[in-house]
């Protein structure tokens, strides 16, 4: 974008239901998946720029009225453009700028900014003009870090719902592999994208990728010649954990929890029940869970959503309709879920990875085929 301001902008989509406002004033750049021309292949490439390149500054308050003060509304269009660079550069070059393409260029190419194209470039270690498409998405830069005055809690971007995968991955890279002789269970990781916007794509929680995968297992673990019965029975046998972050009680506005239900940062992982189907948590997944948090000793905590406030939602209700395997929702409890800087308790950390190495490790005296899904 260019501004009559005299700085050069990208022009960006929001995605999900973020904070927005968090975004102000902070140092961010650019990361995701770059196609690259390679003679007559294309291939993918990841891209993550480590250092600040863009801001969305905030309008100073002197500029603003005291309503405006009072209720900081922006617009999503307008005012979340983050700025790029001057175009002083460009004025004293004769630089091309975004749209000004010549005959035969290609038009993609000319739609974005030469700085930007650039700077994937340089990252790459690529010419710009093999640089056939991205995806990219802004960032905050500053680095994950211990807070609290005992460091009790980890600040950090993306928790939400990145924790739980590292969680997840972590407990099974931890697994004794010279067991795996001898289970009867199949243990699987799930990780999905675009939950936060409905999961409803083709590498979605919505996706047929979790009924594939399990008939595939199926058909691997009987020579290539499963039916449809014996998909039907690993699918009523299996069981999915589904786990996403939780909300912890808000020490500020603890009367947006039901008094009963206030799930504390460090205090375990959370247990989430809604009779809605928000949640896929009944009385027999739910006790799947405490067993297990029992015999691990992993600390559990119960979360209910008051009935005058709306309840967030998971992946657990998608998988239960598409495949009808039996599911629970859980996850750790953290502050400032979707904001650009996310709070949770190191602790719970901890906890959560007990609470998946239980899975494996008493999950047979359930009788079941247990699969992980975060």
């Amino acid at each position: 974008m260019r501004s009559s301001s005299g700085c050069t902008q990208l022009s960006v989509e929001t995605y999900g239901g973020g904070l927005w406002h968090t975004w102000f004033d902070r140092d961010l750049s650019v990361a995701g998946r770059v196609l690259v021309r390679e003679g007559e292949r294309i291939v993918q490439k990841l891209v993550k720029v480590d250092r600040p390149i863009c801001r969305i500054p905030s309008l100073c308050i002197h500029l603003q009225t005291a309503e405006e003060r009072a209720a900081f509304k922006f617009n999503k269009e307008d005012h979340l453009q983050p700025i790029l660079a001057q175009e002083v550069k460009a004025a004293l070059t004769g630089e091309k700028r975004s749209a000004d393409s010549a005959d035969g260029e290609d038009q993609w190419v000319a739609g974005h900014e030469p700085e930007l194209m650039k700077l994937i470039a340089n990252e790459l270690k690529i010419e710009t003009s093999q640089i056939a498409d991205f995806e990219l998405m802004l960032f905050d830069t500053q680095a994950a870090a211990l807070g609290g005055v005992n460091e009790e809690f980890l600040y950090s971007a993306r928790l939400d719902n990145q924790a739980t995968c590292f969680v997840a991955a972590k407990a099974m890279a931890d697994y004794d592999l010279k067991r795996l002789k001898d289970e009867v269970d199949v243990s699987m990781i799930c990780m999905f994208d675009h939950e936060e916007v409905g999961s409803a794509s083709q590498c979605g929680a919505g996706s047929p990728i979790m009924g594939e995968a399990v008939k595939r297992i199926v058909s691997a673990m009987n020579g290539g010649n499963a039916n449809e019965d014996m998909l039907q029975v690993a699918l009523r046998k299996s069981y999915c954990f589904s786990v996403d972050m939780a909300h912890a009680v808000h020490p500020n506005y603890a009367s947006k929890h039901e008094k009963n239900h206030a799930p504390k940062m460090n205090a375990g992982v959370v247990i989430k029940t809604n009779s809605n189907q928000r949640y896929t948590t009944n009385s027999f997944t739910g006790l799947i869970i405490r067993e297990v948090s029992r015999k691990t000793g992993a600390k559990v905590q119960e979360f209910v959503v008051r009935n005058d406030c709306p309840c967030g939602s998971t992946i657990g209700p998608i998988i239960a309709q598409r495949t009808g395997i039996r599911s629970s929702d859980a996850g750790m409890p953290q502050l400032s879920m979707h904001s650009c800087r996310e709070v949770m308790g190191v602790a719970d950390l901890t906890e959560c990875l007990a609470l998946f190495s239980g899975f494996y490790e008493h999950f047979r005296s359930l009788d079941e085929v247990c699969f992980f899904c975060t």
